[in-house]
């Protein structure tokens, strides 16, 4: 079995809003480009910003919380994917595994309150953040939103969180996720993105019992490190391998944490296009990168490893 750990479902208003792209992507059509590319099953979950944000300062780039919409971050989002896989198409079901999409920095509580609603009438897999889009401090996990953590515990569930090294994100820094993952040993997580290939990030992950991560978007990431971009680790803190060639790069990744890794595509954004940044690969790109490693690799970051952090002791209940 395959399982890409990491796709978005639904329309993203900031990126409509500004012309960027991807915005959108069909829970069909995602499963059947899955499909017609070997994979199994996918982790997905909403977009990033939702409908309780200010859609005027969004057009400006800028965010800010208004409740006016639902009263309730991603209330509506979370519901709203939970019917489309659930009631609009449950033959489909069998095929994915929803996550909540959380804001740590706004209302965890009633969010929470939502959470324990919702569950009663949907199945749901774990939960996921993108704090920095929303510029919400993921820290907020060790205060205000830690009941968001005690859900997670209480239900057994994972996250699976956005993770940045730019010095310029004040919201989403490995370091910060690693520091709630340390406080918080009930609770499993995994880091997004390979960590930006920060090789003392990564090397923390390898320690910490509870943290994985994954690699989504890696060919785009692979060419922001070529480009020299703040958007990955600067070469003196970079995880060493030949960054020309993303295959190299998986393959040097899953040696050296093969427990660790866990392969996901972040559809649709493993291309990234605005006004100064042209950044474009495609699924099918993503899947050749896993397909070119030993079996035994792709069975491990594919499928084993995922389980592990959805909850290894207990993977048969994954089908119900």
């Amino acid at each position: 079995m395959k399982i890409d750990n990491h796709v978005h479902i639904g329309v993203d208003p900031l990126f409509y809003l500004n012309g960027w792209s991807p915005y959108a992507l069909d829970l069909p059509e995602f499963l059947g480009e899955a499909e017609r590319s070997g994979i199994d099953r996918a982790v997905v979950f909403p977009f990033v910003s939702y409908l309780d944000l200010d859609l005027a300062g969004m057009r400006e780039g800028k965010i800010s919380y208004t409740g006016t919409f639902d009263g309730v971050p991603y209330r509506f989002e979370n519901k709203r994917l939970l019917e489309e896989i659930y009631r609009i198409h449950p033959q489909s079901a069998d095929r994915v595994m929803p996550f909540l999409m959380a804001d740590p920095g706004r209302l965890a509580a009633e969010q929470v309150g939502e959470w324990r609603q919702v569950i009663r009438d949907f199945k749901v897999f774990g939960i996921k953040i993108q704090a920095t889009i929303i510029q919400s401090p993921i820290t907020g996990l060790l205060g205000k939103a830690a009941c968001m953590l005690d859900f997670a515990a209480e239900h057994n569930l994972p996250l699976l969180i956005h993770s940045s090294i730019n010095p310029t994100d004040k919201w989403s820094q490995c370091a910060d996720i690693l520091a709630v993952a340390v406080a918080r040993p009930d609770v499993r997580f995994l880091l997004a993105h390979s960590c930006r290939f920060h090789h003392p990030s990564l090397q923390k992950v390898a320690e910490l019992p509870n943290t994985w991560f994954d690699c989504s978007a890696h060919v785009i990431h692979c060419e922001c490190a070529v480009k020299g971009l703040a958007t990955v680790a600067p070469e003196d803190a970079r995880f060493p391998s030949d960054y020309n060639s993303p295959e190299t790069v998986l393959t040097d990744l899953a040696a050296a944490f093969p427990d660790k890794l866990i392969w996901g595509s972040d559809a649709p954004f493993y291309s990234y296009v605005d006004a100064k940044m042209s950044l474009r690969s495609s699924y099918e790109r993503e899947v050749e990168c896993l397909d070119s490693l030993p079996p035994e690799l792709v069975e491990k970051i594919s499928h084993l490893n995922t389980f592990n952090w959805l909850d290894g002791n207990r993977p048969q209940q994954l089908n119900k």
